[in-house]
């Protein structure tokens, strides 16, 4: 009993922060003026970090369904961020590249990330913060294979 109870506190605290988080972001991104939202910066910064992906890479990875992947794609290849570069005649396979102006974005935006994490990581341990990502990845773990996402 006290395991379930515990595990569903768990369950709220996880959500809820992500939830404080996410706000605290774009509420960040809003004050400082940037172009774009935190969702499209993970995005972009995803994209560099691999040089190159597939739009079904991108919404593996990021648990985005692909209307909303390629929602995000086309607003970062409007302004002029990533290019899509066709893979395949006849049929619409892209692979998604990062622009210098992309690059040159995320460098402008990244000191600002380095900022969000000192604000939700102060007064925690190192131990404690690998403490917390090790548990959340065998919940992560525990829970993948079992559900079934439409990406």
């Amino acid at each position: 009993m006290h395991r379930m109870y515990l595990g569903k506190k768990i369950k709220t605290n996880i959500y809820n922060t992500g939830v404080v988080s996410r706000a605290l972001s774009s509420q960040t991104f809003s004050e400082k003026g940037f172009d774009i939202t935190p969702e499209q910066y993970l995005i972009l910064e995803l994209l560099i970090d691999n040089d190159e992906m597939y739009q079904r890479q991108i919404a593996e990875i990021t648990h985005k369904d692909r209307a909303n992947v390629a929602r995000i794609i086309k607003i970062l290849k409007d302004k002029g961020l990533i290019e899509k570069i066709p893979q395949a005649r006849g049929r619409k396979i892209y692979k998604i590249v990062v622009t210098e102006k992309g690059k040159k974005v995320k460098d402008e935006i990244y000191p600002t990330i380095i900022e969000l994490r000192k604000i939700l990581y102060a007064n925690i341990s190192k131990e404690d913060l690998i403490t917390t990502f090790n548990t959340i990845q065998k919940i992560y773990e525990n829970a993948k294979d079992k559900v079934k996402l439409q990406i």
